[in-house]
């Protein structure tokens, strides 16, 4: 049985940038181990559904709730990887922060957090998969993300 773990790639839309160069990532460094940077995220309690699992340690691990976050539908990454012999599953959503000033608030488990574009966040991320995962959504949020009407004004 492979060891599951949920959360959300989250990210923030900064007003004064012009995109792509306004969308930053949320990563939190870990209080223990190699203080590795990763996204909000965590075991699946027993009984608990994936996405309940990323809600719930999201708001626990970044303070941030439901209401806090606008979910992008259709897309979810799940990266696949052995810790100590184990296989480890871990499932990804994306969300938007509806307000790019809203407070990250920390628990014990990490120490600093950091929005950073998707260069810096990579850089930050040093597993491959993750770094795939964090350039995955921004593509997708470049192509998928657009407005419907953007064509209809031009300046």
């Amino acid at each position: 049985m492979a060891l599951r773990a949920c959360g959300f790639v989250i990210f923030r839309r900064l007003a004064q940038q012009p995109p792509p160069d306004n969308t930053e990532f949320l990563l939190l460094q870990t209080s223990y181990g190699e203080h590795h940077w990763t996204p909000p995220k965590g075991h699946v309690d027993l009984g608990e559904d994936d996405f309940t699992t990323a809600l719930r340690e999201t708001q626990e691990e970044a303070g941030l709730g439901k209401d806090h976050l606008r979910m992008v539908d259709g897309f979810l990454q799940r990266l696949h990887y052995q810790v100590r012999g184990k296989d480890k599953e871990v499932i990804y959503w994306l969300a938007e922060l509806r307000d790019p000033n809203t407070q990250v608030i920390l628990s014990d488990e990490h120490q600093d957090y950091r929005w950073a574009k998707l260069e810096e966040a990579c850089k930050l991320a040093k597993y491959q998969d993750l770094q795939d995962t964090l350039t995955a959504a921004q593509r997708y949020l470049e192509t998928k993300g657009q407005t419907p009407h953007k064509h209809t004004h031009t300046h």
